[in-house]
């Protein structure tokens, strides 16, 4: 780590410790101790090309409230820990965490270069961390209230859920990985309607592309598109639930298809869709997906370049898009 850099970690560093008692290390913070655990969601959030680990540690004899599928509460003393890295070494490992009062705290730890500590971020984060294989060789560590934006609303853990952590998976676990049935299997989980243990949930769709194209936007874009009540202020709902798959599915749809869109982007004219069935190039979702300009981007934050591969899945779902939507096949 460079010396200048090192002497700001330090120095942001004690000043958020002090007000919020946050370890200055990732290994104070229980990282790799006995009952860590880790997970993959199968519809990851895309940031960069990041290559991105999880873990999560609940406290002793303690359980995931799942009676609510779609609202799951952790108890307090429940930790989190997301790994970011590029070229095959740590950039930085985020960390939440419940506290005695039910609230949230968020930190953010930045790897050396040696790769054996990584030290508190500055409240405030690092705007342009040099990482040579980050896309154009700089990295954006997030502030607390970045953090906060995404995990602020009514769910505060992302990817950690019935859905994405269904056995009836989109993508590949990692050997080891934490499922819905592992977790009920070793008592961390509570209360979750048996018939998601007998059929694993996932997306109710039309077809398999679709399926997929769902599961995009409900990973990257559902935590702030949703009816949640704290939801970005627009009509879009793209967050998934397995209550009842078919009417969220429904629902999701209804936002989209034909829906006008507030934003409209260059040459679409004032009759602009979130989604222009059948034609992606007409479809103002696509255009701010693919825009990297700071007012029109989608997401906001997290991501300097566009996903190639999450475009031209969302981009050929709505190229097959007929008229009207055929019912969901369960």
């Amino acid at each position: 780590m460079k010396p200048v850099l090192a002497l700001l970690l330090a120095s942001c560093a004690l000043a958020v410790q002090a007000r919020d008692a946050l370890p200055q290390h990732l290994a104070d913070t229980g990282w790799q101790a006995p009952g860590v655990m880790s997970f993959t969601p199968q519809y990851p959030l895309w940031s960069d090309g990041a290559d991105k680990r999880r873990w999560i540690a609940l406290p002793p004899d303690a359980a995931i409230d799942a009676s609510q599928p779609d609202d799951w509460q952790f108890p307090a003393g429940t930790r989190l820990w997301k790994q970011f890295a590029h070229g095959g070494k740590p950039v930085e490992t985020r960390y939440i965490e419940r506290l005695a009062d039910g609230s949230w705290r968020f930190a953010t730890y930045v790897w050396n270069e040696r790769g054996d500590d990584a030290q508190l971020a500055p409240a405030g984060g690092i705007a342009a961390l040099p990482v040579a294989a980050a896309p154009d060789g700089r990295y954006a560590v997030p502030g607390r209230g970045d953090c906060i934006a995404c995990h602020g609303g009514a769910q505060k853990v992302l990817g950690f859920g019935a859905l994405q952590l269904s056995p009836a998976r989109a993508t590949r676990a990692r050997p080891g990985d934490l499922d819905l049935r592992s977790l009920v299997a070793r008592g961390l989980l509570r209360g979750l309607p048996p018939a998601l243990i007998g059929q694993p949930p996932r997306i109710a769709a039309a077809t398999p592309l679709e399926r997929a194209a769902l599961g995009y936007l409900h990973a990257n874009c559902g935590h702030c598109h949703n009816t949640t009540g704290t939801q970005a202020p627009v009509r879009l709902a793209l967050m998934q639930r397995i209550a009842d798959s078919q009417a969220s599915r429904d629902e999701v749809l209804r936002s989209m298809l034909e829906a006008p869109s507030r934003y409209r982007p260059p040459g679409f004219g004032d009759e602009a869709r979130v989604i222009a069935a059948g034609h992606p190039e007409r479809s103002a979702l696509v255009a701010r997906m693919a825009s990297r300009d700071a007012r029109v981007q989608m997401p906001p934050l997290g991501t300097h370049v566009p996903d190639a591969e999450g475009l031209a899945l969302v981009a050929q779902w709505i190229l097959q898009l007929p008229s009207s939507t055929p019912e969901p096949r369960p």
